[in-house]
């Protein structure tokens, strides 16, 4: 997804009680043709956690029949995109030539590196009944000596996803590794991603990491004396043995890793060279970007 909401952020001022605490972020919608996304990184506080610089909640929105997504092809280099979905379906194709539908609990990880375009629309059979969407897409920066590697496309299903309960809490790593567990998804760095359940009352001690936030899908948490409400995030500091606990039913997704350099951004296209940037602009204006196979009629333009 690309041209998604600013993100407004309120600090933590009150840095005795507010202990690992480093920022509260919160959202803005911004509906697009009928389903609302919620951009919460970048912020202009704070541009990256870990190697994560995009994190965007699609939905959760309700579709009647013959609507729903309709995303056209468009480029991305210097990252990989990570989705994930709560509910719903997306039909993904690219310019190396993949075609998979992603459903609830499957990762797809779009490498784009060097350069790679894609698409993400429906099956004409999701379309065609009234239909939910929910899920989570990130994009996460690629480290400098790998940010022109050759585009590349991986599908791990459900059950590849290793799932661990913690202290009675049902967790599922998806990236790096934690809680005595790795997950098979290629990482490029160190990298961490996970999601939990929690129900009221119940507490969890988060894994260490360099870089680290929380980011509530549903219900609410408490991180020390702050209160992170739905759709929000709370990016902490490297304390070690932070502890969170659920104020109602409550999913999660934590992200981290370690701390990148500086990185540029542009509509699609992420590098830490500006001229890379100009150059992957260019190319789209041209159109020497490989086409999506099976999808090669349609495209987004380069925003003014």
């Amino acid at each position: 997804m690309s041209n998604l909401a600013a993100t407004a952020e309120l600090e933590c001022q009150a840095t005795e009680e507010c202990g690992a605490v480093e920022l509260l972020l919160q959202p803005k919608d911004r509906d697009l043709g009928g389903f609302s996304v919620r951009r919460v990184l970048p912020t202009a506080r704070r541009k990256m956690v870990g190697p994560w610089i995009f994190f965007d909640h699609m939905g959760p929105a309700r579709f009647a029949a013959g609507t729903g997504i309709n995303v056209r092809p468009h480029p991305h280099i210097g990252i990989a995109t990570v989705t994930y979905l709560f509910e719903g379906e997306i039909l993904h194709r690219d310019s190396v030539g993949s075609l998979q539908p992603i459903t609830p609990g499957d990762i797809n990880l779009m490498v784009a590196g060097s350069g790679i375009v894609h698409s993400e629309r429906e099956r004409p059979e999701i379309t065609a009944t009234d239909h939910v969407l929910d899920g989570l897409q990130l994009w996460m920066a690629l480290p400098e000596d790998q940010e022109e590697t050759d585009p590349a496309f991986h599908h791990y299903p459900d059950a590849d996803i290793p799932g661990v309960e913690v202290d009675g809490v049902p967790v599922r790593v998806m990236m790096g590794s934690a809680y005595g567990v790795t997950s098979p998804v290629k990482v490029f760095a160190e990298t961490l991603y996970l999601e939990a359940w929690l129900q009221p009352g119940q507490r969890l001690t988060l894994p260490d990491a360099e870089e680290r936030a929380v980011y509530v899908a549903r219900g609410s948490v408490q991180a020390r004396d702050v209160t992170v409400p739905q759709y929000s995030m709370v990016v902490l500091n490297d304390e070690k043995g932070v502890v969170i606990e659920a104020r109602e039913e409550t999913r999660i997704a934590l992200i981290g890793g370690e701390r990148f350099n500086k990185r540029f951004i542009e509509w699609n296209f992420v590098s830490s060279r500006r001229e890379r940037i100009e150059q992957a602009k260019d190319d789209w204006r041209q159109g020497r970007f490989a086409k999506v196979t099976g999808d090669e009629e349609e495209f987004i333009p380069l925003p003014d």
